[in-house]
């Protein structure tokens, strides 16, 4: 059966990025638009020429006008649509994951062509966030595929933030099936590591599922170091640093509610807080006021950038935090530094980092360039979507 969907008709020459792969339109390109489609609505859209390009969702009210579904015009967007793209993700997770390991990112939105949807698996139970108009408009056949193909104990939303906003939406948390105890966190294995996972009042999901591989890479070089990491949060790479065999390793994070669980995620897993201590300080002020000096340093922190206006207070952050940890590292001293901003791109985060590098006179080696696990896909022609990325230095005195 034929599907007739509003169309947008676009100016000559801006169908590249679609034909390239590249999931967004932004409302410039549309030189206009048939039919009456509210924001969230499934459209069509077609070139200067008349050649269909594909279907996607439409929010007149935001810049990204056009977020692509699928190629084929007479896709109907229904039940098993839905079911096929959970269905299709799911089996990438179970054929990528390591053994023992009961956490994960399920969908990650484009990556996954589920644009503005968010699953993350934590044992039997997910957490969503949905983040556009379109998935908002389709939520209820989203979370029947969810329970249809992966069958959790419950689902727990968390559609809160700048891009909700953005797309017209008011933000949105609770329990939306099943259940769990009322405040009870929820225990997952990481690489046979045991962790506790507060859903509803941790930062993000309740845990940084995306820096699985990166803590890996930390227990691999931490044999016999002293370890410093900052932005510590649940104490996840100070646990994998501990299991490699770092000598000491420090925590510091400025929320008292987060050491406490670093502490219980340490002791959980037979480390000792006496020999990895865990302090409560603002990192930057701690960093300028400590003399001790490690043979590694992680830092992790937060997103500097919220939009592309804060680009450039961000970037000062970036090498300040970066200048003040060379500072600290043994002459050839690992550095393990990262963004989670999808506004800091990799170019940019990496001239920062150099120029911290030349204010303290240091040399840096670049070992690898770090990004998210396998379970955080991106389209190669959406690299947007990778928003984390991070670099492996070896610092060393000039």
């Amino acid at each position: 059966m034929k599907m007739n969907y509003p169309c947008l008709y676009l100016k000559p020459g801006r169908e590249k990025a679609l034909l390239h792969g590249h999931p967004w339109l932004f409302s410039g390109a549309v030189a206009s638009v048939e039919g009456k489609p509210a924001p969230g609505d499934i459209v069509a859209v077609t070139d200067a020429g008349g050649r269909s390009l594909g279907l996607g969702f439409f929010n007149s009210r935001s810049d990204i006008i056009f977020r692509f579904l699928a190629a084929d015009v007479d896709t109907r967007c229904d039940a098993h649509f839905w079911r096929e793209r959970v269905r299709f993700a799911e089996a990438l997770r179970r054929r990528i994951l390591p053994p023992d390991t009961t956490a994960c990112r399920l969908i990650n939105a484009e990556g996954d062509g589920l644009p503005g949807l968010i699953v993350d698996r934590y044992d039997d139970v997910l957490v969503c966030s949905i983040a556009t108009a379109g998935m908002e408009k389709n939520r209820t056949a989203v979370l029947d595929a969810l329970t249809g193909v992966c069958s959790p104990r419950g689902i727990y939303e968390r559609s809160e933030g700048r891009a909700r906003r953005l797309e017209g939406l008011e933000e949105r948390s609770g329990w939306i099936y099943g259940s769990c105890e009322e405040g009870k966190r929820i225990p997952v294995r990481e690489n046979g590591l045991y962790f506790e996972v507060d859903i509803v009042g941790g930062q993000k999901t309740g845990f940084f599922l995306d820096q699985r591989s990166n803590r890996e890479g930390v227990a691999g070089l931490s044999r016999g170091m002293t370890l410093l990491n900052c932005f510590s949060y649940s104490g996840a790479f100070s646990v994998y640093a501990a299991r490699g065999g770092a000598e000491r390793v420090v925590s510091v994070d400025v929320s008292e509610g987060a050491n406490d669980m670093a502490r219980f995620h340490l002791k959980k897993n037979g480390f000792s807080t006496e020999r990895h201590p865990v302090i409560r300080a603002d990192v930057f002020s701690w960093l300028r006021e400590t003399e001790e000096v490690f043979d590694g340093i992680i830092l992790d922190p937060p997103a500097f950038a919220k939009s592309r206006k804060d680009i450039a207070r961000s970037a000062r952050g970036y090498k300040d935090i970066n200048l003040q940890a060379m500072k600290h590292l043994q002459n050839g001293g690992l550095l393990w530094t990262f963004s989670c901003s999808s506004f800091m791109d990799e170019a940019l985060f990496q001239k920062v980092v150099l120029g911290a590098a030349c204010d303290t006179g240091k040399s840096v080696q670049l070992l690898k360039i770090l990004g998210p696990g396998p379970d955080h896909p991106t389209s190669l022609a959406h690299m947007e979507g990778r928003y984390l990325k991070g670099l492996l230095l070896r610092v060393s005195d000039r």
